[in-house]
């Protein structure tokens, strides 16, 4: 079976003050993303389409929804590290703006009392392998997040999770593995993405 991997649009950059969680829309452009990916795989035969259900991922799966007359299966696990925090900061503004916090994130040693980020990677990758389990000779579309896609290469080419973050996967690109039932699992492509070649508006700073 195939696997689609996409990672969410652009979202809105958010804090909360009332110490709930962020969980961002998208941003204009990360709409724009969206449609132009569900206009891209929606020339593919994918057979489902899950999901995390925070919002940028969500909504980054509505338009392929549309386009494929196909549900959205929402996953818990299949949601990003940071679905608590009060604040969203795209990994890449916080890579430019804040390296020492981006590379204790890259390094895995972002804990917490939940268990930290040893167990988040656990719990992402054993969400994967439901779907995998599930779909056998099929081909899946999995909207999710930067580290989620990370987390499953890793788990796919031996990296541990203090170690994981080697990918940038740009917003709505596409990662595919192939995966057999008998456990071979075969990363055919990263971070493709087709769907922006002449489309400067998709484009982010």
């Amino acid at each position: 079976m195939e696997l689609i991997f996409v990672r969410h649009g652009r979202p809105q950059h958010i804090e909360t003050s009332d110490g709930t969680p962020a969980d961002p829309p998208l941003a204009e452009t990360g709409v724009r993303q969206a449609i132009a990916m569900a206009e891209f795989l929606s020339e593919e035969a994918v057979d489902h389409i899950y999901s995390s259900p925070m919002n940028r991922a969500y909504q980054t799966a509505e338009p392929l929804s549309a386009a494929l007359e196909l549900p959205i299966n929402v996953r818990e696990g299949l949601s990003e590290f940071d679905r608590n925090s009060t604040s969203y900061v795209p990994m890449e503004v916080l890579k430019e703006t804040n390296r020492a916090a981006w590379e204790r994130l890259a390094s895995g040693s972002m804990g917490g009392s939940d268990g930290g980020i040893s167990k988040w990677f656990n719990t992402a990758i054993q969400e994967v392998e439901v779907v995998v389990e599930q779909h056998p000779a099929e081909r899946v579309a999995i909207i999710c997040h930067g580290g989620v896609i990370n987390a499953y290469l890793a788990s796919c080419l031996n990296f541990s999770y203090d170690s994981f973050m080697k990918f940038d996967v740009d917003y709505t690109s596409i990662t595919r593995v192939l995966a057999s039932t008998a456990g071979h699992r075969s990363v055919h492509s990263i971070n493709e993405r087709p769907h922006f070649r002449g489309r400067s508006d998709l484009l982010t700073s």
